[in-house]
């Protein structure tokens, strides 16, 4: 189950209804919490986790034979007292990402990076993970199992007129997953199932709510919550959602990292789910060329057509 379908019944958007004493039929609706505020507690949650807890270094540094390669977190305390906490990890890294106007950190455990292709903001993932809040209470769990994660999502006009973003993951889990690379290879084994080469990208991402799912809850999320998920990187493709020959993350053309906002012919379908970019009624795959020398592509000149 992909991550931004966790579970197939989702709360509807975090709403909070009053009754009103004197009117019955009259509700009050609760807008949700400052997404500033939100962030410095979640950022505050989140070192407070990482001050206390550890992963499962020890067994990296020294894999056994039947090693999984997954990475674990425990507490520090009793027999573990004296283990290394995460927040003194050489391997932690942190990355600042402006959303909704609020720059919020995420905390990102490259216990190994990967050898294989990094992917864009656009591109489709192959990923086994497990998500967890900071209580240590999962969610979500595909170790066993890896799913493809389109990391944009794409945009569709339904027979309504109505356009619609499907296929997206959580802000959060796209900005920790551009940090690792994927696998160089695999090899098909006799009972068909795949052996990645062992230089996958391993670690963990720490995310605030407002780059997860913030307001809004899930059945087993309580709404502000920070989350956890630890992956494996095993493969990326690179995505052309339309299909037009231009990879969808060259049609962010404002280079915003937001391929949503570039609609060159203005008819409400973003560049990189529209298979003709310039509305000239001749399709982007075949307008790829530069045919007068101005710089721009024919896909993006409605001037030029035949």
């Amino acid at each position: 189950m992909r991550l931004n379908k966790i579970f197939a019944i989702c709360l509807m958007a975090f709403l909070v209804f009053s009754c009103d004493k004197d009117d019955d039929n009259g509700v009050e609706l609760i807008p949700p919490r400052d997404r500033g505020e939100v962030a410095i507690e979640d950022d505050q949650e989140i070192i407070e986790y990482l001050n206390t807890h550890f992963y499962n270094y020890e067994e990296f540094e020294n894999p056994a034979e039947n090693f999984d390669y997954n990475v674990r977190f425990d507490t520090i305390a009793g027999d573990n007292a004296d283990k290394t906490p995460l927040i003194d990890s050489e391997n932690l890294i942190t990355k600042t990402v402006n959303y909704e106007g609020v720059d919020q950190q995420i905390y990102i455990l490259k216990v190994r990076e990967g050898e294989g292709q990094q992917p864009t903001f656009t591109d489709s993932t192959l990923v086994a993970y497990k998500g967890q809040l900071l209580n240590s209470s999962v969610f979500d769990s595909n170790l066993k199992s890896p799913v493809w994660f389109n990391l944009s999502g794409y945009e569709v006009r339904g027979s309504n007129g109505i356009v619609s973003t499907v296929g997206n993951v959580i802000k959060g889990f796209s900005e920790g997953l551009e940090e690792f690379r994927a696998s160089t290879g695999y090899e098909v084994q006799a009972d068909n199932t795949i052996k990645w080469n062992n230089d996958y990208g391993i670690g963990a991402i720490f995310i605030p709510s407002g780059l997860g799912y913030f307001s809004s809850g899930r059945a087993s999320i309580p709404a502000y919550s920070p989350l956890i998920f630890s992956i494996n990187l095993y493969h990326v493709n690179e995505a052309d959602h339309d299909r037009d020959g231009v990879p969808s993350y060259m049609e962010d053309l404002d280079g915003d990292g937001d391929p949503f906002n570039d609609d060159t012919d203005g008819d409400g379908i973003s560049n990189h789910s529209d298979p003709d970019d310039d509305g000239d009624g001749k399709p982007t795959k075949e307008e790829l060329g530069d045919k007068n020398g101005d710089g721009i592509p024919d896909y993006l000149d409605p001037d030029i057509f035949e």
